[in-house]
């Protein structure tokens, strides 16, 4: 019978072990900050075997083939000179120890880079058989330890010594300055004086791999990988009685370490971190199921803020374990964007794009019956008012019941003048008057617009903001008839009011509309620009207020919580790296939650402590890059090549200061990013970049830098001598070009006199000539008109003839008488005759004056007669017909009928004149 109940029992706790593990694999619940470094930040290998923060803030990590190090700004990575695995780190002093396959030795910085040095190197420390990895390096009694799983090399400074084992180990530890080593099988050793003793009281730890062993609180902790933990208090060591060490048991553990704040902090093989608050015993598991990367911890380290650096098979995790912000994230995408957020008593309340969420007892649930777009939680008294699509709910006590079927309860304000809320809906206003009874409520009439914000600071009057565009002030009377509704922005004629904010700043009313701020003039009736909001808070995209004097903004990408100190606006920014990327546009919302804030988030929400203490002075390093080489201050760089400075705080963690520049004096303070200023296009000469930090009200110089940009080659003394050469070379050969040039104009000149004296003898000739011709020309013309008259003349004396022939024709018409008539013949002829001589000569010069027109017309018209071209010669002279006729030696018929022949071997048609048609030849 007992033995059955003794079943029944493991069973029974089998199955409540198998249920908490499961819980706490899908449970949500508010972690640490975490930010993941992948292969592709760092650009190195998978596992991270050792983490160690150097004397200069960096963070040092044993990454395999490389030796990693991140001062915050910029990752680094070396390799040995063997290219050996490196296994292990130790910082001591500026000396960062190193332990590989076979080998061992430091590394130190210098002009911004990492230098080693090997110890083992040419000493003959490992036996040639064996393959010796140094898996752990520390400092014991002022000498430093290398070890590996097969033994132990001691080095003074100067000797190395080996501590040969007859077993193999795990690791060894240093604990209340005693030496322990732990084997693999035989249990726990101690090494007294140089000998190494077995601990017999420890016999229980036998055949358990030891991971760690740590003391804290007069309590030694060992750690197993496969058997949870063990405790040693009072001389009694026993296994750890927490329900925690059985989920350890499963998890195998590779690494443990207490750290402040009285938290134990456990790495495992397969579940992640365990965060283990040792004041209450709760814990937080941090795996892959919400925000590691891989839930194979292999190292574990802590920055000098308390926070851990954790080592992982592939990545690292920087968790801030003591940062007053915390994170709630949903990896499963069940609960979807965060559009509110409430504290209750059991957990937390949210409102989603996906319905309503309770988180109560690390359990994550969706309310009955709330599907859908939830957008805003606040708590009236003890109870929660919830705006939905799909219209209002309360909560309270845990049971939620529907209080109006008004679609999209956006916004809920309390009143400045009473106690009563106003609700911004879907179709207008909705006023609860008694916060003990919300079930009685008015519903504000004429206002059937989607309202996103509403706000009132004076009775009978509402401001209320469209969702989409315009400013409305709705006027009422006391029975809560609507008297008037005002488009102000409208009527004031603000074109661009689109998204329209309403804030309230000590019962003052604050409208942000198109990046301007303005208040109401209740005596003008106008919009005017406030100008302390103006003058301190532009390209703000979005505003929530806390409280009276505390409100949040999210201004050019950034988020700032503000402290209003009279009129002095005291800013506390909040690190991008906790909402880049996650904050829901125009839908930012904080719900103050005893000393912390709870800010909506894409996939959750994060916990903020706002606490305004003085803030330490912030000390930075400078280190300058020009070409990957480090740039002293006050030195030298290339002209046209990038400068990278580096601001290292050595702060990784929420109290990360920020930081501001300006270079060469100018005004503007410019914010730095991660870190990093880069610095190009400079002019030649000195350059002053100078590092502000700022504590919420000023800035305040914490660095500074200067360095000098050398003048461009082509300005270099060395190129100013070679352009001087060059000028003296132009000058010279433009010199020697000029005088020749001249040389060659004197000879030109007098080639040119010779020229021109011949021209001129050769014009004077020509002229000559020219008067000659002229003069001939003259005598021929001359001769010309004595032809002409000669022709004439002659025509002349051929009419005269005709006329005779005329005459005697007459006279042998009248005369009968025979002697008579020969007698009056006779003495007619004797007058009028014409010789033969003349008629000849008439002929020989009318051939030479018209000789071209013979010559011309021959050539045209080849088969005319000489008859033809003398007709031609006597038309082209325009003498009639009857003037032809006798010349011609034919009778006036015929001179026709010689004419109309003509015409025909000339081709002319009917209408073509004769005349005009000779006288173009």
């Amino acid at each position: 019978m007992e033995i059955k109940r003794h079943i029944l029992k493991v069973r029974i706790t089998a199955i409540i072990l198998l249920y908490f593990i499961s819980f706490q694999l899908y449970s949500q619940e508010l972690l640490p900050f975490v930010e993941n470094y992948s292969k592709s930040n760092y650009q190195g290998d998978n596992q991270i075997w050792n983490v160690a923060q150097g004397n200069d803030a960096a963070m040092y990590f044993a990454n395999n083939y490389y030796l990693l190090r991140y001062d915050g700004v910029k990752w680094e990575k070396y390799t040995l000179p063997n290219k050996t695995i490196i296994r292990s780190i130790m910082v001591d002093g500026n000396k960062i120890y190193s332990g590989s396959y076979k080998e061992f030795g430091y590394w130190f910085r210098k002009e911004g880079k990492m230098h080693y040095v090997s110890i083992s190197k040419g000493n003959k420390v490992f036996d040639e058989k064996n393959n010796e990895e140094i898996w752990k390096i520390f400092k014991f009694n002022n000498k430093i330890y290398f070890q590996s799983f097969n033994g132990i090399f001691l080095f003074d400074g100067k000797v190395i010594k080996e501590i040969k084992l007859t077993f193999l180990i795990s690791y060894c530890f240093v604990v209340d300055n005693e030496l322990l080593i732990a084997s693999v099988e035989k249990g726990i050793y101690k090494m007294n004086n140089g000998r190494i003793e077995k601990v017999k009281e420890w016999s229980v730890l036998e055949n358990n791999v030891i991971h760690a062993i740590q003391k804290h609180q007069d309590k030694t902790y060992f750690f197993t990988k496969k058997n949870g933990v063990y405790i040693l208090e009072n001389g009694v060591l026993i296994a750890w009685k927490n329900p925690l060490n059985d989920i350890l048991k499963a998890a195998n553990i590779n690494i443990a370490q207490f750290i402040k704040s009285n938290k134990l902090i456990i790495g495992t093989a397969n579940k992640g971190v365990y965060v283990f608050d040792l004041n209450d015993g709760s814990y937080k598991n941090i795996n892959r199921n919400n925000v590691l990367m891989n839930n194979s911890i292999l190292s574990i380290g802590q920055d000098k803020e308390n926070d851990l650096w954790l080592g992982l098979d592939n990545g690292i995790a920087h968790i801030e374990v003591n940062s007053p912000i915390s994170i709630f994230y949903d990896s499963s995408g069940i609960l979807g964007s965060v559009y509110s957020v409430a504290s209750t008593a059991k957990g937390y309340l949210m409102a989603s794009n996906h319905g309503v969420f309770k988180y109560e007892d690390k359990q994550l649930s969706l309310v009955p019956n709330t599907q859908g777009q939830a957008w805003n939680i606040s708590k009236i008294n003890n109870k929660y008012l919830i705006g939905h699509n799909e219209g209002t709910f309360i909560y309270d006590n845990g049971s939620f019941n529907k209080l109006s079927t008004i679609n999209g309860g956006w916004n809920l304000t309390k009143s400045s003048i009473n106690n009563s809320y106003l609700q911004a809906t879907y179709s207008g206003v909705i006023i609860y008057n008694d916060a003990n009874d919300l079930n009685k409520k008015i519903v504000v009439e004429g206002l059937l617009k989607p309202i996103k914000y509403v706000a009132q600071n004076r009775k009978n009057e509402i401001w209320a903001a469209d969702n989409n565009r315009g400013l409305y002030r709705i006027l009422y009377n006391d029975a809560y008839e609507t008297i008037d509704i005002d488009n102000v922005t409208q009527r004031s004629k603000i074109t661009n009011d689109f998204g329209v904010k309403i804030f309230e700043f000590r019962n003052e009313i604050l409208f942000l509309i198109h990046n301007s701020w303005y208040t109401y003039n209740s005596i003008t009736n106008q919009l005017e620009g406030n100008e302390l909001f103006n003058s301190n808070f532009k390209n703000v995209s979005d505003i929530v207020a806390i409280d009276e004097n505390n409100f949040m903004v999210l201004q050019d990408g950034l988020l700032y919580h503000v402290y209003a100190d009279d009129n002095k606006f005291i800013r506390n920014s909040i690190q991008e790296k906790y909402y880049k990327g996650k904050i829901i546009n125009d839908n930012l919302k904080v719900y103050k939650n005893n000393d912390s804030y709870l800010l909506n988030l894409d996939d959750g929400f994060i916990s903020l402590q706002l606490k305004y203490k003085n803030k330490p002075r912030t000390n930075v390093k400078i280190e300058a890059f020009n070409d990957d080489v480090l740039v002293e201050n006050k030195s030298k760089i290339k002209h046209n090549s990038e400068l990278k400075i580096n601001v290292i705080s050595g702060i990784y963690g929420a109290t990360r200061p920020d930081l501001f520049y300006r270079i060469n004096g100018t005004k503007e303070f410019i914010p730095i990013k991660e870190g990093l200023i880069i610095l190009n296009n400079l002019n030649s000469g000195s350059h002053d970049v100078t590092i502000y930090g700022n504590d919420g009200l000023h800035y305040n110089k914490v660095s500074n830098f200067q360095f000098i940009v050398a003048k461009a080659w082509y300005f270099s003394l060395w190129m100013i001598l070679v352009y001087l050469i060059v000028i003296g070379l132009i000058l010279y050969l433009y010199y020697k070009w000029n005088k020749m040039k001249y040389i060659q104009k004197l000879k030109l000149q007098e080639e040119e006199l010779k020229h021109q004296k011949k021209i001129l003898e050769m014009e004077l000739k020509a002229e000559n000539e020219l008067n000659v011709q002229e003069y001939e020309k003259h005598i021929l013309e001359l001769e010309l008109q004595s032809k002409s008259s000669e022709v004439a003349g002659k025509s002349l004396s051929i009419a005269k003839q005709s006329e005779m022939i005329e005459n005697i024709q007459g006279i042998l018409d009248s005369e009968t008488d025979f002697n008579k008539l020969k007698s009056e013949i006779k003495k007619a002829i004797k007058i009028n005759a014409v010789n033969k001589h003349e008629w000849e000569t008439f002929e020989t010069n009318l051939n030479q004056i018209h000789n071209e027109f013979i010559i011309n017309l021959s050539k045209k018209y080849p088969n005319l007669t000489s008859k033809d071209i003398k007709l031609c010669i006597y038309l082209k002279m325009n003498l009639s017909s009857k003037e032809i006729a006798p010349m011609m030696n034919i009778s006036f018929r015929g001179v026709e009928l010689h004419r109309y022949r003509l015409r025909k071997k000339l081709n002319l048609v009917q209408d073509e004149n004769l005349s005009k048609f000779l006288l173009n030849i």
